[in-house]
């Protein structure tokens, strides 16, 4: 098999870190792997299988060595800066900041659901918010089947979602990071207040879905909350339905969905949860039932490792893409 040479800007970061774990789990097949970072973590030494790899110093001269991917995980300032150089050298970037997930010349993949976005890409693939990635499965399926009118997203957001900084002060009992202690507390605050009263994370759950499932008229609404969970986020997802439907179908229709594992029996106390989910790449889907308040109304819960299928395996599955396509 052909080998491809790779880089992973901000590889000693959680999601970097863990970039590194499912490309070598999943046996991408990487020839030449160039590990990027600041100054601060340069000459860190990462392991990749039997390799050891030393950690340079992120600079305008670090794609110069005939990269053909690069996944970037380093902050928005840092994609919006170094992916166009790398794109302007050949490089296909994977980028998991939010910086490029709206430019409409940048394609906002999430491989189960609109892989085919990515072959379209002028050097610059996005990777979804973390809780907008888990939730495009399941209303992927549920769209094509029944069609969707409204979406009514409430996360429940591990801490780990905001890094080293949020996992420290869970642990430490800390509020460091966040404005308020997040140990025995949730917020319903995460990233940045805007003028319309939302968050820039709910935004981003509203603006995203729309854009992967190329329904820019569906109505959409969201509120983020962050908990006291360190890994996989978990979201109460309400939808009203264009069509009928039987709930009985809607688990036959999601469970044979790839990516997606049913897991919905409560007589026998069986639903997802953040312990099921961690360290794992499937997204899980229970309590589906439906909404008696609305005429096709449904609601579900869904739970993913956002570390994995909500950053680093998504990104990682979007280069196989690219890699099964054969672009380079």
């Amino acid at each position: 098999m052909k080998k491809y040479n790779v880089a992973v800007v901000g590889a000693t970061g959680l999601v970097g870190r863990t970039i590194l774990k499912v490309m070598e789990e999943r046996r991408f097949p990487v020839g030449t792997l160039v590990c990027l970072a600041s100054r601060k973590s340069a000459g860190e030494v990462l392991k990749y299988e039997d390799r050891e790899i030393v950690v340079k110093e992120l600079d305008e001269n670090s794609f110069d060595e005939g990269i053909d991917i690069a996944f970037f995980s380093a902050g928005g300032s840092i994609s919006e800066k170094f992916a166009p150089i790398a794109a302007s050298k050949g490089v296909v970037v994977v980028d998991n900041s939010s910086v490029f997930r709206m430019n409409e010349q940048v394609p906002l993949v999430v491989p189960e659901v609109n892989g085919e976005d990515s072959f379209s890409n002028k050097g610059v693939i996005a990777n979804p918010n973390c809780s907008t990635i888990q939730c495009m499965l399941p209303l992927k399926a549920i769209m094509d089947s029944y069609g969707i009118k409204i979406v009514v997203y409430s996360s429940y957001q591990s801490v780990s979602g905001s890094g080293t900084k949020g996992l420290r002060d869970l642990d430490e009992g800390l509020s460091e990071f966040y404005p308020f202690p997040i140990q025995n507390n949730v917020l319903p605050h995460i990233d940045v207040f805007l003028e319309n009263g939302y968050t820039k994370e709910e935004m981003k759950m509203i603006e995203e879905t729309r854009k992967i499932l190329h329904a820019p008229e569906l109505k959409v609404t969201a509120t983020t909350v962050r908990v006291p969970v360190r890994f996989a986020h978990s979201v109460s997802v309400n939808l009203e339905l264009e069509k009928d439907f039987q709930v009985e179908d809607v688990k036959r229709i999601l469970s044979g969905f790839p990516g997606i594992i049913v897991k919905d029996d409560p007589d026998h106390k069986l639903y997802p949860m953040p312990i099921d989910a961690e360290g794992r790449d499937e997204v899980f889907v229970g309590r589906i039932r439906r909404d008696f308040s609305l005429e096709h109304g449904l609601n579900i819960w869904v739970v993913a490792d956002n570390r994995r299928k909500g950053a680093a395996t998504n990104a990682v599955q979007i280069g196989e893409l690219l890699v099964k396509r054969g672009i380079w």
